[in-house]
């Protein structure tokens, strides 16, 4: 398998030696500035793009996702440009979509899952692909959402996996359909972000038995609203979008508060406090649930304005939790859990199988190995602290499993984290960030 490589869209993994994760030697007082919201960045590219006129994005995450996602709409004709005159900002100018096409996925369940429904609208086929990894993250639920609305998929690889290719052709009828999404949130929001294009609208009814995620799809509907979209969600796990337009906006992205939960959870390992500035006083990202769970955990928080600061003693208190709605903090949990002074169950969390790696399973391999206990259950994990030593942490190519062994190793001296440069999937500069929150 061959993959486009970019000089705007970095690899996020490598060969370099294993990072030393650095320990604490004394309590935190430090802020740190957290980059754009990933979630909101990757929906803001998509919306632009099928907007009715130019769009501006402010301070968006700069990432491997994003960039794969900027670049996969160039792809597909849309002009993402940045703006020399305010440095940082995305100029999204809108085109017709077209064809033959090619869509590099990378690891991004984002672009593989968002941008299928943007394909069928494209006047000729487009092709998906991305990592090894990506391969065997499931696709199925989309493509069979899309056959169900008269569009061909032509599958390459295994059933309801990458590779396959869109043949779009210029419009979609739209109509109903229905989704098993107990795999993914994104399988619902990937076709309602299109959706207002489609000739009749869609309704999409959800028919699986659990709904991970679900501010997730909050936050799909809301940025849809917010662009002029007629959205009805008043009925459980049935969302209506309305044909029509989608407006061009400028828009400003929030912090991503899921990548700044490593750095607040700090605190709580190490003592002292960690700020976070720009934090929303209301969000729809699933991190916005952080301040409340660390609170159980043994921190104290304050929102001071839009700076949440955690402050934490060094103890950490296990507890019994359900994540299904923020299941992307879960590795981040799991590495506090794995320090606490008593047990914890993570609970809702099974979709967490199908993500960059078998999350579960290598949560649980990884806090075995450096000497704690951790055992799946059918939804989550039960982790009983023990003594931890040092040893090296693998990541899977996975970016939370890299910023799970970074906080381990501000408590156990020896952790050395596998491919730390796969953090670049979504913040760009971790290490950097980590080193000047303990300088």
């Amino acid at each position: 398998m061959s993959h486009a490589t970019r000089d705007d869209v970095p690899a996020g993994v490598g060969a370099a030696a294993d990072w030393p994760a650095p320990t604490a030697a004394r309590p935190l007082d430090a802020t740190v500035e957290v980059p754009g919201s990933k979630s909101l960045t990757n929906r803001y590219l998509v919306l632009a793009a099928l907007a009715d006129g130019p769009g501006r994005l402010r301070a968006p995450l700069r990432s491997r996702d994003t960039l794969l996602m900027a670049q996969a709409l160039r792809d597909l004709g849309t002009l993402v440009a940045d703006d020399p005159a305010s440095p940082g900002d995305w100029v999204v100018t809108p085109a017709p979509f077209g064809g033959p096409g090619q869509v590099e996925c990378g690891l991004a369940g984002t672009v593989m899952r968002f941008l299928p429904a943007v394909a069928a609208l494209a006047d000729g086929p487009v092709r998906f692909d991305g990592d090894e990894g990506a391969r065997v993250r499931p696709m199925g639920p989309v493509l069979a959402a899309l056959r169900a609305l008269g569009v061909r998929v032509d599958e390459e690889g295994a059933p309801g996996h990458l590779p396959f290719v869109v043949a779009g052709a210029g419009r979609v009828r739209g109509g109903s359909v229905d989704v098993d999404a107990s795999g993914s949130s994104q399988f619902v929001s990937g076709l309602l972000l299109a959706a207002a294009r489609f000739d009749q609208g869609l309704t999409v009814r959800h028919t699986g038995p659990t709904l991970p995620s679900l501010p997730h799809i909050e936050m799909t509907v809301e940025v849809l609203r917010a662009a002029g979209v007629v959205v009805d969600d008043s009925r459980p796990a049935i969302w209506r979008v309305e044909p029509g337009p989608v407006a061009a906006r400028d828009v400003r992205v929030e912090p991503d508060l899921s990548n700044a939960a490593p750095f607040l959870c700090a605190a709580l390992v190490a003592g002292g406090t960690v700020r976070v500035p720009g934090w929303p006083a209301s969000t729809t990202q699933p991190g916005g649930l952080l301040p409340g769970i660390l609170e159980r955990m043994g921190a104290t928080t304050r929102l001071d304005g839009d700076v949440l600061a955690v402050t934490g003693t060094g103890t950490v208190r296990g507890l019994d939790l359900d994540l299904h709605a923020a299941g992307e903090i879960a590795p981040t949990i799991a590495a506090l859990a794995a320090l606490a002074d008593s047990p914890t169950r993570l609970r809702g969390i099974a979709h967490l199988r199908g993500h960059e790696t078998d999350r579960l399973a290598a949560l649980s391999a990884e806090i075995t190995r450096l000497g704690g206990q951790a055992e799946q259950t059918a939804d989550g994990l039960v982790i009983t602290p023990r003594a931890l030593h040092g040893g090296t942490v693998r990541t899977y190519a996975d970016h939370r499993m890299a910023t799970f062994g970074a906080l381990l190793g501000l408590a156990v001296p020896g952790i050395l984290v596998q491919d730390v440069a796969t953090t670049a999937k979504t913040i760009p500069d971790f290490v950097g960030l980590w080193d000047g929150m303990l300088a």
